[in-house]
């Protein structure tokens, strides 16, 4: 016996005949957490999508053992009897199904004459969600009313209700805040201690540090190390992943943003969705020059993606806003009137709103300027593939052809080709709603540099992030928000994250 749970061996997966994965190889021991990592597109999660059977055994070339034995799902149900379990980026939950009812999709407990047995369900609902310390959710509720650090738990809570043996989490800290990672990296040093091995996928590699015992990197679908967690740092993981030392995160650019102000919001109101008498943005204004980079922090629940949402036209729920431009008053009542009027937004949750599932690649990228592109009742394509073509080179997108599905694209290319679709509307005011989450170090460097690119050229930048580091590594100066107020504004000279974060849980 080898003494590895789980072995997968020159595992090579090709789309179109280009390969993604070419020989892989993978070790896993039981209790032993492995940190997969690598730059958006290095193939991680075809790797894992290999492993789980989402691409089942024959569509792949090499061999995966698991317990000793050769392991050729043709399912994911098959993988699951195996004890290999997968939550993915995107949670697999059912909203209008209670969460007792989403634990036990597919496996449920049933009573004599096929009956399902709610009451034993129910039971072991709560003593799995006790088990991961989530002692504030009522299993018979439907899960749409829980968040979504709530719903990750809730996904962890399925896994384990598989007697899953092997468990793969692909971000699974995207949507949780500080305090609820701490929750999800106990749960998992709890699992270890139990036997269960975990493969790790974050592009948070502080996370990967605290937790795994064994860091494996690929890129461009080929394996580059395997190396024990305690003979590396953070920056070694980085220089494996992107091929090259990386001496700073953010990049530097030699400019000052002009004094003229270019655009201006006046006395900002969101209403409560749910609690229409509850203001989620309560009466925010603030300026914005030409050329700058305005950063806007807060914690969790501040109303910094409320307040741009509204700026833009897109908040689902009742606001008021006054917004100028260059000194005019502009209607940006619906995004189609925002974007007319010189704005663009980046929005935070690319899968819901910023691509278009059913589309490809460069579809999505020229959907916000498809008029261009029309002669009469035709779409003229070459032209349109032509710009394509030329944005794809421009943001270093990685895809095969434009041609493919956008979903084929992993999470960080999916955010250019957005961040594609929105530049070229040619906006005066971009704005960017947590630009670089689930975006790795390599494709981060190249946001940074393309924000501080725009605003040489006079774009003016507003730009939501949860991550102060980052806020205080682009903006040029900084809006704090807390309880849907304004609670600073700080030009970014000598700020330190505690000045931003002591603004932000300020009460007074």
């Amino acid at each position: 016996m080898s003494g590895y749970l789980l072995e997968m061996k020159g595992i090579v997966k090709k789309f179109g005949g280009v390969p993604a994965l070419d020989g892989i190889d993978l070790q896993v021991r039981a209790g032993e957490c492995i940190g997969l990592c690598g730059e958006n597109g290095a193939g991680k999660s075809t790797l894992m999508k290999v492993l789980s059977a989402v691409y089942p055994h024959g569509t792949w070339d090499g061999e995966i053992l698991f317990d000793g034995k050769p392991l050729r799902a043709q399912s994911i149900r098959e993988s699951e009897a195996a004890g290999v379990v997968i939550i993915h980026q995107e949670l697999m939950l059912v909203p209008e199904l209670s969460v007792t009812e989403n634990l036990f999709l597919g496996n449920e407990i049933t009573l004599p004459g096929g009956r399902m047995d709610y009451s034993a369900m129910n039971q072991r609902a709560e003593a799995l969600l006790k088990e991961l310390n989530l002692h504030d959710v009522n299993v018979v509720l439907p899960v749409s009313n829980y968040g979504g650090g709530h719903q990750q738990l809730i996904e962890i809570a399925k896994a384990l209700n598989k007697n899953a043996r092997l468990l793969i989490l692909d971000e699974p800290s995207s949507s949780l805040t500080t305090s609820e990672i701490q929750v999800l990296l106990n749960i998992i040093r709890g699992l270890k201690a139990k036997g269960v091995a975990c493969v790790y996928i974050s592009h948070k590699l502080d996370e990967v540090e605290a937790i795994c015992d064994t860091i494996v990197v690929i890129r461009d679908g080929q394996h580059i190390a395997t190396t024990p967690m305690d003979k590396m740092d953070v920056k070694q993981i980085i220089a494996q992943m992107v091929g090259r030392e990386m001496n700073q995160l953010y990049p530097t650019l030699e400019r000052a943003p002009s004094e003229d102000i270019v655009f201006e919001a006046r006395n900002v109101i969101c209403y409560d969705v749910e609690k229409p008498e509850r203001r989620k943005v309560d009466n925010v204004s603030f300026a914005l020059r030409r050329g700058e980079i305005l950063g806007i922090a807060g914690l969790v629940g501040a109303g910094r993606t409320e307040l741009v949402s509204a700026l833009f036209g897109a908040y689902p729920g009742r606001s008021e806003a006054e917004v100028w431009l260059n000194g005019v008053k502009i209607d940006t009542s619906t995004p189609l009137k925002a974007i007319r009027a010189g704005l663009a937004l980046v929005p935070e949750d690319r899968k819901q709103h910023g691509i278009v599932r059913d589309l490809d690649v460069g579809q999505n990228i020229t959907l916000s300027v498809l008029g261009r592109f029309a002669k009469f009742t035709r779409i003229d394509r070459e032209a349109e593939l032509k710009v394509v073509s030329e944005e794809i080179a421009r943001l270093g997108l990685k895809t095969a052809s434009p041609f493919l599905s956008i979903t084929s694209l992993s999470g960080g290319n999916q955010q250019k080709a957005v961040l594609s679709k929105m530049l070229l509307t040619r906006p005066k005011v971009l704005i960017l709603d947590e630009p670089t989450r689930g975006v790795d170090v390599g494709a981060k460097f190249e946001i940074y540099k393309l924000m501080l690119d725009l605003a040489s050229q006079g774009v003016s930048i507003i730009m939501v992030s949860s991550e102060l580091a980052e806020v205080l590594g682009v903006s040029d100066r900084v809006l704090v928000m807390g309880e849907g107020k304004l609670r600073g504004d700080f030009v970014n000279q000598d700020l330190s994250q505690e000045t931003l974060l002591s603004a932000a849980l300020d009460h007074s």
